[in-house]
């Protein structure tokens, strides 16, 4: 048995299965709508962790890619009528060749040019949106119709609306899964760690991050997508370059590089923000300290903090005394 094989970790089959039962159960505990916020948000931050965490790309614009799926499938629904699975793709395409535009642009720099190219042509794409005559301008486009996946799932019941963003959301972060873990993701990690010797090998490293770069904005788009069809509405809030920093905030949360530390950050967010609303405390303060408490005690992120403490238990559990 290969043992470097993450697939083949019990631990991990446990972790997988408990979670599958958390998601089925889960909408009879708490509010659906709620849970939809928490898994589009995951979704975005594990895209953005594609990026960053195995390709060492910090991007300040995903906002962008990730309002640009939403406003297109809340477009494609209510003007063009569409069904949901294609207006999903439209958002999702949108996204990817969006991404493509600026990764273009954007890969031919490193550090923190990259991350000011991103943030330029984000901004660039919010006044666009603020802009065009499809988008509403300030208001959004709103009441979108969500209507009947495939002619027969009807997403106006909040239950079923759940159950299929879950799986779709799954079956995203399964795909996901599978990049990290293939030889693709290897030499996007090689990359990350020293690129001057992975071109001394033959590789070309531009290529690989223009591809990473398209495959993270189309994950980001499908989870805005995601998000417009599910709450009817897609916004200004989702292009501003304060979602792209929440995002990172979400990913340095939870863990960066590895596969579930975004997930556990997004859903600490969402939680933190939900809660905060209801009380006179000002949610970016809390939240802000949150983060340097954190960055200063956990620096590898909650979850990756966590598994860090794992791995030294193993490791001493098995030294010999």
């Amino acid at each position: 048995m290969n043992t470097n094989n993450p697939s083949s970790a019990p631990g991990l089959r446990l972790g997988v299965a408990l979670g599958f039962v958390l998601l089925a159960l889960a909408p009879f505990v708490v509010y659906p709508l709620f849970l939809i916020k928490i898994i589009c948000f995951a979704l975005f931050a594990a895209a953005f962790n594609l990026l960053i965490g195995y390709a060492g790309l910090l991007s300040f614009g995903h906002a962008a890619l990730f309002g640009g799926g939403s406003y297109l499938a809340a477009h494609a629904l209510k003007r063009w009528g569409v069904s949901p699975e294609v207006a999903l793709l439209i958002g999702t395409l949108f996204a990817a060749a969006l991404g493509l535009l600026i990764g273009a642009l954007a890969v031919r720099r490193q550090g923190i040019y990259f991350a000011m190219i991103t943030l330029a042509l984000s901004q660039m794409v919010y006044f666009l949106f603020l802009q065009a005559p499809f988008t509403g301008g300030e208001d959004g486009i709103q009441s979108v119709p969500q209507g009947k996946m495939f002619g027969l799932i009807n997403l106006e019941n909040q239950l079923t609306l759940y159950y299929t963003v879950a799986a779709i959301a799954t079956g995203a972060l399964f795909l996901l899964w599978r990049i990290i873990h293939s030889p693709f993701g290897n030499i996007l990690c090689a990359i990350r760690d020293n690129e001057a010797r992975t071109v001394s090998l033959g590789y070309r490293p531009t290529r690989y991050k223009l591809a990473v770069f398209v495959m993270s904005a189309a994950l980001a788009g499908l989870a805005g997508s995601l998000k417009a069809l599910s709450f009817q509405l897609a916004s200004l809030v989702d292009v501003t370059w304060q979602m792209s920093g929440e995002v990172i905030l979400m990913t340095l949360l939870g863990g960066l590089g590895t596969f579930f530390g975004p997930l556990v950050g997004a859903a600490l967010v969402v939680c933190m923000q939900s809660f905060l609303s209801a009380t006179i405390i000002p949610t970016p303060v809390i939240i802000g300290v949150t983060f340097v408490a954190c960055v200063l005690s956990f620096r590898k992120g909650v979850f990756g903090q966590i598994k860090h403490w794992l791995k030294q238990r193993k490791r001493q559990a098995g030294a010999p005394h």
